[in-house]
């Protein structure tokens, strides 16, 4: 993972080279409190793959990027 402060700055870092997703920080902490929010509750467990894809799409991370095997 990679923090770039601007559009221009990942064009300049990508060289010409295909650009991979990209998300913003705001949506990267979405992602991290749905992912790992929990981790601390007595009663947690794993989630499933299934569960861990809703958390994907509900957070708008749709696409082949962000489809879990």
């Amino acid at each position: 993972m990679h923090l770039f402060r601007s559009e221009e700055h990942i064009d300049r870092w990508l060289d010409g080279r295909a650009p991979g997703a990209t998300i913003t920080v705001s949506k990267l902490s979405e992602l991290a409190h749905a992912w790992w929010g929990d981790r601390l509750a007595p009663d947690w467990r794993p989630q499933t793959r299934f569960e861990n894809q809703e958390i994907l799409e509900r957070l708008g991370l749709t696409g082949e990027f962000w489809r879990l095997p």
